[in-house]
């Protein structure tokens, strides 16, 4: 796992340190979080537990049977406390005890394995160095209720906190070297970056046959992956799932969402929180400048990009889904619209390019800020600034034949009702450029054309 040495590197570091340490490690359930953690304790001496959806008594027992089992001892007390006396690596090197999915304890609001987790860090149980690791797939619960669950004191003894993020679009050219960078982009533009999905996807077939198998097939292993995925923690799916497709399908304000679905603006304001919470949805914050009274505000949009996808596509045409062919329906309803919905992703991949030509230094100045500037008569699909307030403005393409001067020339005129100024103007197209627009570039140092393979 090349992609993700940044994070095993993390966890080596507090590993090699000698005091006893505790992390919390969590990401969502379709990270690559279990493939990292394997990786880092294969070739350490360690416990696991795998903790389950069960009561208090049920949980120690089970985690009781599984030390018992693995270090062949007897237990007599069924303590959390016995439990961590007893484990062991057997020589001097550090043990690293993984308790998994966390959060299905914390729930139940068990503080005897809080104290004894905090008195194994402290070498009140076991005797050799130990590195424990808690591991979350809740990212709401590692987030906002983790602190309070674990108490000021407690949550202050925890040494590291890392998160397992979605795979970013560099990573997913890398793992589908025989894939264009367009069919990269269609790619996360569809099911995005997480890392589950891409255990699943042929890179043999194409994009069209990968989505017909695997999500339009009702035998499919992600046409049911939405439901889960909203039905996970959320009660009230006909509430989120109306919401949801209204706000996938350009209905971004919450008095049009107010319109379309006749909920009270309270009930939708408590709604469109808990999708927050759980990372489906998101408010657009236009990028700030002097422009405010020409910016849009209170966008909303679909955060989760494979729930935006099913939701855009799938969502309204269900009855057609279960009586046409995947790929007939395909045809109908997802290929017509597919250019136009992946510009939203294209623009994500240039914001990407950018911070990574950020990291090497090949920019006029470091990146402070990121943004996209939302308008009433039009969008600035980035703009990079620095401390000192010097901007670089970039354009995406991706559906259009090229870029045109008169594009560009409709580019800075959103500038003036944003109020922002720019030496440093880049041009991101998927299909190409104007030929007076080439010639214009080569005139005006201020513009810079990039081309899709750049990327």
């Amino acid at each position: 796992m090349a992609v993700r040495t940044n994070i095993i590197k993390e966890l080596e570091e507090q590993y090699s340190q000698e005091k006893n340490k505790l992390v919390v490690f969590y990401g969502s359930e379709g990270s690559c979080k279990f493939d990292l953690i394997k990786e880092f304790v294969g070739d350490k001496k360690f416990f696991y537990y795998r903790a389950r959806q069960a009561s208090e008594l049920e949980q120690r027992t089970l985690m009781g049977n599984e030390i018992a089992k693995k270090y062949r001892v007897k237990l007599t007390k069924g303590t959390y406390d016995e439990y961590f006396t007893r484990i062991k690596s057997g020589d001097a090197s550090k043990l690293v005890v993984v308790i998994d999915e966390f959060q299905y304890i914390a729930k139940k609001k068990d503080s005897k394995i809080l104290d004894s987790i905090i008195k194994l860090k402290n070498r009140k149980l076991y005797p050799g160095p130990v590195m424990i690791i808690l591991c979350c797939s809740s990212i709401l619960w590692a987030e906002q209720d983790m602190e309070k669950c674990f108490g000021e004191t407690n949550y202050k003894k925890i040494d590291k906190i890392i998160k397992v993020d979605n795979l970013e679009f560099l990573d997913i050219v890398r793992m589908f070297p025989k894939y264009s960078v367009k069919e990269c982009i269609q790619y996360y533009g569809i099911l995005g970056g997480v890392y589950k999905y891409t255990k699943l996807w042929n890179q043999e077939l194409s994009v069209k046959q990968n989505i017909c198998n695997l999500v339009l097939d009702k035998k499919g292993e992600l046409f049911t992956e939405v439901e889960k995925l909203i039905s996970y923690e959320l009660r009230e799916l006909s509430v989120y799932n109306t919401i949801v497709y209204h706000i996938a399908n350009g209905k971004n304000k919450l008095n049009d969402i107010y319109i379309a679905t006749s909920y009270s603006r309270p009930k939708i304001s408590v709604y469109m929180k808990n999708l927050s919470q759980f990372d489906i949805l998101e408010k657009v914050v236009s990028f700030e400048t002097g422009g405010w009274q020409n910016a849009k505000k209170g966008v909303y949009r679909i955060k989760d990009t494979f729930i935006n996808f099913w939701y855009k596509f799938v969502f309204p045409h269900m009855s057609d889904l279960y009586i046409m062919e995947p790929d007939v329906f395909y045809d109908t309803y997802i290929e017509p619209e597919l250019d136009e919905y992946l510009e939203r992703y294209f623009r994500n991949v240039c914001m990407e390019y950018l911070k990574l030509l950020d990291q090497i230094g090949k920019l006029p100045f470091k990146i402070h800020k990121i943004g996209t500037w939302v308008g009433k008569t039009g969008t600035i699909d980035i703009i990079a600034q620095s401390s000192n307030r010097v901007n670089i403005v970039g354009m995406c393409n991706w559906n259009k034949e090229f870029i045109t001067t008169e594009m560009v020339q409709n580019l800075f005129v959103l500038m003036e009702k944003a109020k922002i100024y720019s030496e440093h103007v880049y041009c991101f197209s998927a299909k190409g450029f104007s030929k007076q627009l080439i010639e214009l570039s080569e005139q005006d140092g201020r513009i810079i054309l990039i081309d899709m393979n750049e990327l």
